[in-house]
């Protein structure tokens, strides 16, 4: 199966554009980083060996070790990543490398037909939900990082399935709650209100038709006609 893209942290590798996004904002990798880190987060499951890197990335061609680990580093300043304390990217020593944080895949099948895209609002932050477990917390591999006052780090995961959208508490010390109810697991529905801690979160089954930022046009811009001169 081909997942066209992965959400981690706050961060979405979307495979089909070949970009990497944060908090909806590309960004910019070189193509060989983009592959490197593609590779570790589908083979997340197991450590990936330098050669076996080397040779997917650079078939038929001897290149030296320094240039995956330059690679490497290149991933983690792009995820803001510590090598001494790694969320995602963890080196294996004298082996390679393997992808740690936790990931939510969206579903290929849904690719090129009209289909809802659920998501929540927090912070003036519309993050779209993917496929499978969203995690909420305050974990740096948390698919959605909440750094509020009494949230756990793997405090709480939005399911999405076929079948609909499932709030889950995850043994949080402070507990989930869904319109001011502490749930252990509930369905949601549109413009359900979250609390986690000190954090709240609207889930919404689509994003707002308008950005929270709105663009005026100039003076000039606007037609004779349009009320916003008046």
């Amino acid at each position: 199966m081909c997942v066209v893209a992965y959400r981690f942290g706050r961060f979405v590798l979307d495979c089909e554009t070949r970009e990497l996004l944060r908090d909806g904002v590309e960004i910019r990798v070189s193509p060989k980083a983009f592959e490197l880190l593609a590779m570790l987060v589908r083979n997340r499951t197991r450590a990936v060996s330098k050669a076996e890197l080397l040779e997917k990335l650079w078939p038929s061609t001897f290149v030296e070790e320094t240039n995956l680990a330059s690679l490497a580093a290149e991933i983690r300043r792009a995820l803001g990543d510590d090598a001494s304390a790694p969320a995602f990217l963890r080196t294996i020593h004298r082996f390679g490398y393997r992808f740690v944080g936790d990931v939510a895949e969206s579903d290929p099948t849904l690719v090129g037909r009209t289909v809802a895209k659920p998501c929540l609002i927090y912070e003036n932050r519309t993050m779209i939900l993917l496929e499978g477990a969203n995690i909420l917390g305050r974990a740096p591999d948390a698919t959605i990082q909440c750094e509020s006052s009494g949230v756990s780090r793997h405090h709480a995961s939005v399911i999405v399935s076929r079948d609909g959208v499932t709030l889950q508490d995850l043994g949080s010390k402070n507990g989930t709650y869904l319109q001011h109810r502490r749930i252990t697991s509930a369905p949601l529905a549109d413009g359900d209100e979250i609390r986690i801690g000190n954090a709240t979160l609207t889930f919404r089954s689509e994003p707002p038709l308008a950005p929270t930022d709105t663009v005026v046009p100039d003076a000039g811009d606007v037609p004779r006609n349009d009320p916003t001169r008046r």
